[in-house]
């Protein structure tokens, strides 16, 4: 069961001080030199894990089994932050912003699941997303 929860749990603490942090950005920094900075300290501690991590040490072999979805992770991950920066910046509260964001995200996936994935659609599911639609609509008015 912890195996299960670990990485969930995990997710929600980073994404939490992940919006602190992205909401406590300074007003008067460009977004892209804070992201540069942010990007520097995680390639850092991505290497570092690498070698605390890997049997065999070798990070150029690493890099040689990559294909296009580090880079397309490299590109959409500032494209993610940099939204939220400017959605805090617009005056967007912490406790909507990510609500807001994560409803439509659940919503869109599921469709994506469905047809990129051929996942099935429950019942429960499709309720789901009218309580999601539902919920967006009150957090909207």
């Amino acid at each position: 069961m912890i195996h299960l929860l670990w990485p969930i749990l995990l997710v929600v603490g980073a994404n939490t001080v992940y919006n602190i942090a992205a909401k406590s950005t300074p007003p008067g920094i460009n977004s892209f030199a804070s992201l540069a900075v942010s990007y520097f300290v995680a390639m850092v501690s991505a290497i570092a894990l690498f070698f605390a991590t890997s049997g065999q040490k070798n990070l150029l072999a690493e890099f040689s089994k990559m294909n296009w979805t580090s880079v397309a992770l490299g590109i959409v991950i500032v494209a993610l932050e940099f939204g939220y920066i400017s959605a805090y910046r617009a005056g967007w509260k912490v406790s909507i912003a990510s609500l807001v964001a994560n409803i439509s995200l659940a919503v869109i996936l599921l469709a994506v699941g469905l047809l990129l994935y051929k996942e099935s659609l429950s019942l429960r599911q499709i309720l789901g997303m009218c309580l999601c639609g539902a919920g967006l609509v009150l957090i909207a008015r």
